[in-house]
Protein backbone atom coordinates (compact mmCIF):
# COMPACT_ATOMS: atom_id res chain seq x y z
CA UNK A 1 0.00 0.00 0.00
CA UNK A 2 1.34 3.56 -0.92
CA UNK A 3 2.29 5.42 2.12
CA UNK A 4 -0.04 8.36 3.15
CA UNK A 5 1.62 11.96 3.24
CA UNK A 6 1.15 14.29 5.69
CA UNK A 7 2.08 17.73 6.10
CA UNK A 8 2.78 19.43 9.85
CA UNK A 9 3.42 23.24 10.22
CA UNK A 10 5.03 23.37 13.86
CA UNK A 11 6.71 20.39 13.33
CA UNK A 12 9.60 20.95 14.68
CA UNK A 13 8.52 20.44 18.20
CA UNK A 14 6.38 19.87 20.32
CA UNK A 15 2.91 18.95 19.13
CA UNK A 16 3.87 19.42 16.30
CA UNK A 17 7.00 17.18 16.47
CA UNK A 18 5.66 14.55 18.17
CA UNK A 19 2.37 14.15 16.25
CA UNK A 20 5.25 13.57 13.02
CA UNK A 21 6.74 10.86 15.00
CA UNK A 22 3.24 8.86 16.20
CA UNK A 23 2.06 9.04 11.79
CA UNK A 24 5.55 8.12 10.99
CA UNK A 25 5.71 4.93 13.02
CA UNK A 26 2.14 3.93 11.68
CA UNK A 27 3.91 4.23 7.89
CA UNK A 28 3.17 7.70 7.17
CA UNK A 29 5.54 10.26 5.60
CA UNK A 30 5.75 13.23 6.76
CA UNK A 31 6.72 16.82 5.60
CA UNK A 32 8.05 18.79 8.43
CA UNK A 33 7.41 22.85 8.41
CA UNK A 34 8.70 25.85 10.61
CA UNK A 35 10.80 29.17 10.82
CA UNK A 36 13.76 28.42 12.46
CA UNK A 37 16.32 25.85 10.27
CA UNK A 38 18.42 25.20 13.04
CA UNK A 39 15.16 23.88 14.69
CA UNK A 40 14.79 21.96 12.04
CA UNK A 41 17.92 20.62 11.41
CA UNK A 42 17.45 19.25 15.09
CA UNK A 43 14.12 17.66 14.73
CA UNK A 44 15.15 15.84 11.69
CA UNK A 45 18.29 14.49 13.68
CA UNK A 46 15.85 13.50 16.69
CA UNK A 47 13.46 11.19 14.40
CA UNK A 48 16.58 9.86 12.48
CA UNK A 49 17.68 8.55 15.56
CA UNK A 50 14.53 7.22 16.15
CA UNK A 51 14.63 5.30 12.70
CA UNK A 52 12.30 7.65 10.80
CA UNK A 53 12.99 9.84 7.67
CA UNK A 54 11.32 13.20 6.97
CA UNK A 55 11.58 15.92 4.69
CA UNK A 56 11.97 19.76 6.17
CA UNK A 57 11.02 23.10 4.69
CA UNK A 58 11.39 26.46 6.15
CA UNK A 59 8.39 28.56 6.37
CA UNK A 60 6.94 31.25 8.49
CA UNK A 61 3.11 30.75 8.27
CA UNK A 62 2.07 33.99 8.93
CA UNK A 63 3.35 34.81 5.27
CA UNK A 64 0.91 34.23 2.94
CA UNK A 65 3.59 33.01 0.35
CA UNK A 66 5.52 30.61 2.53
CA UNK A 67 2.31 28.98 2.87
CA UNK A 68 1.98 28.22 -0.45
CA UNK A 69 5.51 27.20 -0.37
CA UNK A 70 5.03 25.13 1.59
CA UNK A 71 2.28 23.11 0.45
CA UNK A 72 4.05 23.29 -2.50
CA UNK A 73 7.10 21.95 -1.55
CA UNK A 74 5.36 18.94 -0.26
CA UNK A 75 3.63 17.94 -3.20
CA UNK A 76 7.33 18.75 -5.26
CA UNK A 77 8.70 16.38 -2.95
CA UNK A 78 6.34 13.27 -2.40
CA UNK A 79 3.68 14.08 -5.40
CA UNK A 80 0.39 13.60 -3.29
CA UNK A 81 -0.93 14.83 0.14
CA UNK A 82 -3.17 13.07 2.59
CA UNK A 83 -3.60 15.24 5.56
CA UNK A 84 -2.73 18.64 6.78
CA UNK A 85 -1.97 19.47 10.32
CA UNK A 86 -1.57 23.04 11.44
CA UNK A 87 -0.04 22.89 14.75
CA UNK A 88 2.12 25.96 14.13
CA UNK A 89 0.80 28.77 16.45
CA UNK A 90 2.20 30.25 19.55
CA UNK A 91 0.62 31.71 22.80
CA UNK A 92 0.57 35.24 24.36
CA UNK A 93 -1.00 36.19 27.81
CA UNK A 94 -1.91 39.85 28.34
CA UNK A 95 -4.34 41.62 30.03
CA UNK A 96 -6.32 43.81 26.62
CA UNK A 97 -5.90 47.10 27.59
CA UNK A 98 -1.95 46.21 27.91
CA UNK A 99 -2.10 44.77 24.48
CA UNK A 100 -0.79 46.71 21.01
CA UNK A 101 -2.30 46.41 17.66
CA UNK A 102 1.26 44.94 16.49
CA UNK A 103 0.86 41.86 19.14
CA UNK A 104 -2.85 41.87 18.36
CA UNK A 105 -2.04 41.42 14.53
CA UNK A 106 0.64 39.37 14.94
CA UNK A 107 -1.10 36.44 16.70
CA UNK A 108 -3.76 36.15 14.43
CA UNK A 109 -1.03 36.46 11.45
CA UNK A 110 -0.08 32.89 12.94
CA UNK A 111 -2.77 31.12 14.67
CA UNK A 112 -5.55 32.17 12.24
CA UNK A 113 -4.32 33.23 8.77
CA UNK A 114 -1.48 30.87 8.94
CA UNK A 115 -4.33 28.15 9.49
CA UNK A 116 -6.94 29.60 6.74
CA UNK A 117 -3.88 30.04 3.96
CA UNK A 118 -2.49 26.18 4.40
CA UNK A 119 -5.93 24.53 4.34
CA UNK A 120 -6.53 26.96 0.74
CA UNK A 121 -3.20 25.92 -0.55
CA UNK A 122 -3.85 22.53 0.48
CA UNK A 123 -7.53 21.75 -0.18
CA UNK A 124 -6.90 21.34 -4.00
CA UNK A 125 -4.56 18.47 -3.39
CA UNK A 126 -6.52 16.59 -0.51
CA UNK A 127 -9.56 16.82 -2.48
CA UNK A 128 -7.91 14.38 -4.84
CA UNK A 129 -7.21 11.85 -2.12
CA UNK A 130 -9.82 12.38 0.05
CA UNK A 131 -7.75 13.64 2.61
CA UNK A 132 -8.20 15.08 5.90
CA UNK A 133 -7.14 18.31 7.85
CA UNK A 134 -6.54 18.67 11.38
CA UNK A 135 -5.86 22.23 13.34
CA UNK A 136 -4.97 22.62 16.62
CA UNK A 137 -6.97 24.85 18.75
CA UNK A 138 -7.29 25.02 22.65
CA UNK A 139 -9.08 25.04 25.67
CA UNK A 140 -9.36 28.89 24.91
CA UNK A 141 -10.97 28.29 21.83
CA UNK A 142 -14.03 27.05 23.84
CA UNK A 143 -13.98 29.03 26.92
CA UNK A 144 -12.74 32.38 28.23
CA UNK A 145 -9.71 32.66 30.24
CA UNK A 146 -7.82 35.06 32.01
CA UNK A 147 -5.32 37.20 29.86
CA UNK A 148 -6.35 35.88 26.88
CA UNK A 149 -8.65 37.72 25.12
CA UNK A 150 -6.10 38.23 22.15
CA UNK A 151 -5.56 34.18 22.30
CA UNK A 152 -8.83 33.01 22.94
CA UNK A 153 -10.11 35.14 19.85
CA UNK A 154 -7.38 33.58 17.51
CA UNK A 155 -8.49 30.13 18.71
CA UNK A 156 -12.37 30.21 18.59
CA UNK A 157 -11.66 31.88 15.20
CA UNK A 158 -9.78 28.83 14.44
CA UNK A 159 -12.77 26.27 15.55
CA UNK A 160 -15.43 28.25 13.84
CA UNK A 161 -13.00 28.56 10.66
CA UNK A 162 -12.73 24.76 11.20
CA UNK A 163 -16.58 24.01 11.69
CA UNK A 164 -17.05 25.74 8.56
CA UNK A 165 -14.36 24.31 6.39
CA UNK A 166 -15.36 21.06 7.30
CA UNK A 167 -19.21 21.85 5.48
CA UNK A 168 -17.20 22.91 2.48
CA UNK A 169 -14.72 19.97 2.00
CA UNK A 170 -17.52 17.19 3.31
CA UNK A 171 -18.85 16.85 -0.70
CA UNK A 172 -15.31 16.11 -1.93
CA UNK A 173 -15.06 13.29 0.97
CA UNK A 174 -12.60 15.59 2.88
CA UNK A 175 -12.68 15.55 6.73
CA UNK A 176 -11.86 18.33 8.96
CA UNK A 177 -11.67 18.63 12.38
CA UNK A 178 -10.02 20.22 15.51
CA UNK A 179 -8.36 19.23 18.95
CA UNK A 180 -8.51 21.69 21.80
CA UNK A 181 -5.67 20.43 24.04
CA UNK A 182 -5.13 22.62 27.49
CA UNK A 183 -2.07 23.12 28.75
CA UNK A 184 0.85 20.55 27.09
CA UNK A 185 4.44 20.04 28.12
CA UNK A 186 6.48 21.36 25.93
CA UNK A 187 9.39 23.95 25.65
CA UNK A 188 6.43 27.06 24.63
CA UNK A 189 4.75 26.01 28.48
CA UNK A 190 8.56 25.79 29.97
CA UNK A 191 9.24 29.38 28.78
CA UNK A 192 5.73 30.62 29.76
CA UNK A 193 6.69 29.44 33.38
CA UNK A 194 10.57 31.44 33.15
CA UNK A 195 9.01 34.24 32.37
CA UNK A 196 6.26 33.96 35.45
CA UNK A 197 8.25 33.46 38.28
CA UNK A 198 4.77 33.31 40.40
CA UNK A 199 3.33 30.30 38.32
CA UNK A 200 4.49 27.37 38.68
CA UNK A 201 3.65 23.61 37.37
CA UNK A 202 1.36 22.45 40.69
CA UNK A 203 -0.60 25.55 39.90
CA UNK A 204 -1.28 24.25 36.98
CA UNK A 205 -1.58 20.97 37.35
CA UNK A 206 -4.43 21.71 39.94
CA UNK A 207 -6.31 23.22 37.22
CA UNK A 208 -7.49 19.65 35.62
CA UNK A 209 -9.51 17.21 37.35
CA UNK A 210 -6.79 14.74 36.06
CA UNK A 211 -4.28 16.18 38.00
CA UNK A 212 -1.35 16.61 35.20
CA UNK A 213 -0.47 18.04 32.41
CA UNK A 214 -0.75 16.49 28.86
CA UNK A 215 2.25 15.34 27.30
CA UNK A 216 2.81 16.32 23.07
CA UNK A 217 2.38 12.54 22.28
CA UNK A 218 -1.30 12.35 23.88
CA UNK A 219 -2.33 15.08 21.97
CA UNK A 220 -0.70 14.02 18.63
CA UNK A 221 -2.43 10.81 19.21
CA UNK A 222 -5.57 12.36 19.26
CA UNK A 223 -4.49 14.25 15.93
CA UNK A 224 -3.20 10.99 14.44
CA UNK A 225 -6.82 9.28 14.80
CA UNK A 226 -8.85 12.15 13.29
CA UNK A 227 -6.23 11.64 9.98
CA UNK A 228 -6.86 7.88 10.24
CA UNK A 229 -9.90 5.43 8.95
CA UNK A 230 -10.80 5.27 12.87
CA UNK A 231 -12.68 8.56 12.54
CA UNK A 232 -13.80 7.94 8.63
CA UNK A 233 -17.50 9.54 10.01
CA UNK A 234 -15.85 11.92 12.33
CA UNK A 235 -15.76 15.82 10.67
CA UNK A 236 -16.63 19.20 11.91
CA UNK A 237 -15.44 18.04 15.41
CA UNK A 238 -13.71 20.02 17.90
CA UNK A 239 -12.28 17.39 20.16
CA UNK A 240 -10.93 18.64 24.06
CA UNK A 241 -7.87 16.93 24.60
CA UNK A 242 -7.91 19.07 27.90
CA UNK A 243 -7.73 16.34 31.08
CA UNK A 244 -11.23 17.57 31.66
CA UNK A 245 -10.44 20.94 31.74
CA UNK A 246 -13.15 22.65 30.35
CA UNK A 247 -16.37 20.56 32.38
CA UNK A 248 -15.51 21.93 35.42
Amino acid sequence: MESKIVCISGGTSGIGLATAEILLERGWQAAICGRNPKKGTEALQYLTQKGYTAFYITGDVSSDEDCQQIIAQTIQHFGRLDGLVTSAGYYEEELLENTTPQQVQQLFAVNVYGTISLCRYALPYLKKTSGSIVTVSSDAGLQGNVACSIYGATKGAVVAFTKSLALEAAPHQVRVNCVCPGDVDTPLLEKQLQRDPSLTRKALQEQYPLYRLAKPEEVGRSIAFLLSEDASFITASALSVDGGLTSW
